[in-house]
């Protein structure tokens, strides 16, 4: 038998045939086009995973469950979207509007928490029984696994680590809020950062890596100008790494899971990000010589979101 795991995006749709033991078999993605109404880009996905679905030779028969990783807050009892604030979705049934085109269990989580879950099950986290995922791209994604369960809350809003204050007062987040962990963690965060540092100094290696033009930069090139012994850079690098470790120590303080894993774009850098962030997580934690938690890189990248969806019914079935 095989799953499907869907991620449903602002931008894209992807999906993916995948196995019991979570292997990719093939994978496709079309545009989302998130204006349209939702029984428009339902109807889409549907056609999406028929399409893959046939490719492969396989019926209906063959698939075991859909699952669909979506942003937002999803129910996933009852596979209803309750509002995902970048898509017109307010308390959509998804289940039911899927099953019009597929005839076959569907479920539905956070793409957040299905990246965790997609990490625990065969990717960095997949020899621990308690994990934290967290992506750093756009914003601070967060999806926690205890037991090999997903843990997010009685009203199924839980695992939004990056709207937890690191910084009273501070600069306002998306939310609403001051402070949050998102606005001094996320790539975005590190991009504005090394931007305004590129401004201010234009001698620095920032700069002539962009060619003079600050807003060609990307959370890769504070990176690579420190590497080379930009003092800039570093002072960037070391400026970012702090605030990552204060959040990533609050949660080992709250939690204390076997494994925090590291995912988005940011963790390309592997460790050349990680060497740095352990020792900084291990100067502010909370009995450092009792806590074991490892930092890790994720391994499935893009795909842990899919992955995590396509094994939905392994904790929801």
């Amino acid at each position: 038998m095989y799953h499907i795991g869907i991620d449903l995006g602002g931008t894209n749709i992807a999906a993916a045939i995948v196995t019991e033991e979570g292997k990719m078999i093939c994978k496709d993605s079309i545009p989302t086009l998130r204006e349209r109404e939702h029984t428009e880009i339902l109807k889409d996905m549907a056609q999406l995973c028929l399409r893959l679905m046939k490719e492969e030779g396989l019926k209906e028969k063959d698939i075991y469950s859909i699952g669909i990783g979506s942003p937002g807050t999803a129910d996933p009892e009852k596979g209803i979207l309750l509002y995902a604030n970048n898509l017109k979705f307010h308390n959509v049934c998804m289940r039911k509007e899927l099953q019009k085109y597929i005839s076959v269990p569907v479920y539905l989580e956070n793409d957040a928490n299905c990246a965790a879950l997609g990490e625990s099950i065969s990717g960095a986290a997949k020899s621990y029984k308690d994990s934290v995922t967290i992506t750093l791209g756009t914003g601070v994604g967060g999806g926690i696994i205890v037991d090999g369960q997903i843990v997010s809350g009685s009203f199924h809003g839980g695992g939004e680590l990056g709207h937890h204050v690191i910084k009273m007062d501070g600069d306002r987040c998306s939310c609403g809020r001051l402070g949050c962990w998102e606005v001094y963690a996320s790539a975005t965060a590190l991009i504005r950062d090394a931007r305004i540092a590129a401004a201010k100094n234009p001698k620095s290696l920032l700069l002539r890596l962009v060619d003079g033009d600050i807003q060609k930069m990307n959370a890769k090139i504070p990176f690579d100008a420190a590497q080379q012994g930009d003092k800039i850079a570093q002072e960037v690098i070391n400026q970012y790494i702090h605030y990552l470790a204060v959040g990533i120590v609050n949660i080992i303080n709250v939690l204390q899971p076997e494994v925090i894993v590291v995912g988005g774009g940011v963790s390309a850098q592997g460790e050349n990000l990680l060497v740095p962030l352990r020792k900084e997580v291990e100067r502010q934690i909370y009995g450092s010589d009792k806590i074991k938690t490892k930092i890790v890189a994720a391994e499935l990248g893009n795909d842990a979101g899919i992955i995590g969806a396509a094994m939905l019914s392994k904790i929801y079935g």
